[in-house]
């Protein structure tokens, strides 16, 4: 490909994965036809652009871009390891992160056109979600680690993974859902200040009152930044998925996640 005609958007990913350290490409076995920024460039583009892998293809290749074929980028999605997707979310979010909000949201696995069931009338879709719980920062307005399950669980079952991603922090900011005694004592010993809204009627925790003297209730209204944040996730990328495959599942979000950071990324340099 013609370096001229390479975008901005090719040269970041291209930065992103030499910041990553990651090889030229996905497989050390097979044919060396596609590199490893090619796959992500497509899927990127096609989140940005909510199109098919056929329909991504056909109109990059019109842009006149040389990406793989709609079937090899199908497969490719699967075996691009976690890890990678984390270390460019982590990378696209920057490094000193002061106050971090947590929630959990749900991500579709149907988009029916309610307008032509109630036209058909069919009955309504089973309402079945994919559960993601992130964590966001409240002044870069960036998405620093995601928690992806097939299945909903309780909001707090995902707070450990989280804060292995990603504890440097200066204030964790949540809703009562978040309200455990582990999570106070954790944050108290790691000097994370907890802001997050006490549960009725539970008083007990010994770290639990030790964070509640310097909690604020104007303060923690600043939480509803991240609710924002996932809504224009949403928004912008759609809130919904068509895969069956979790694997599958996790690449997508994390790709739409990745493309919210880097408009913004881009925003502050041009601003």
């Amino acid at each position: 490909m013609n370096k001229k005609r390479e975008t901005k958007l090719v040269n970041k990913i291209k930065h992103l994965l030499k910041q990553v350290n990651c090889p030229r490409y996905l497989h050390h076995y097979g044919p060396k036809k596609y590199k490893l920024y090619q796959h992500l460039f497509a899927f990127i583009v096609m989140e940005v652009c909510r199109l098919s892998f056929r329909r991504a293809v056909y109109f990059l290749e019109l842009l006149g871009f040389n990406v793989p074929s709609y079937s090899a980028l199908c497969k490719s999605r699967k075996r691009i390891p976690l890890m990678l997707w984390n270390s460019m979310l982590e990378l696209t979010a920057g490094i000193k992160h002061n106050n971090v909000a947590i929630d959990s949201t749900g991500i579709s696995r149907n988009n029916p056109s309610y307008h032509y069931i109630h036209r058909i009338d069919r009955k309504k879709p089973v309402k079945r979600y994919i559960k993601l719980s992130s964590f966001f920062d409240l002044d870069k307005k960036k998405f620093l680690a995601l928690r992806i399950r097939a299945k909903p669980r309780h909001d707090i079952k995902d707070v450990k993974y989280l804060l292995k991603k990603d504890s440097s922090m200066g204030k964790l900011f949540g809703d009562s859902a978040y309200d455990a005694e582990f999570l106070h004592e954790y944050c108290y010993e790691n000097n994370i200040q907890t802001i997050i809204k006490p549960r009725k009627n539970v008083k007990r925790g010994f770290y639990r009152k030790k964070q509640m003297k310097n909690y604020s209730e104007e303060e923690y209204h600043k939480r509803s930044l991240i609710e924002s944040g996932q809504g224009g996730l949403k928004r912008r990328y759609g809130g919904y998925t068509l895969t069956r495959n979790i694997t599958s599942a996790k690449a997508e979000l994390y790709c739409k996640a990745i493309a919210y950071n880097m408009k913004l990324c881009l925003l502050e340099i041009f601003n």
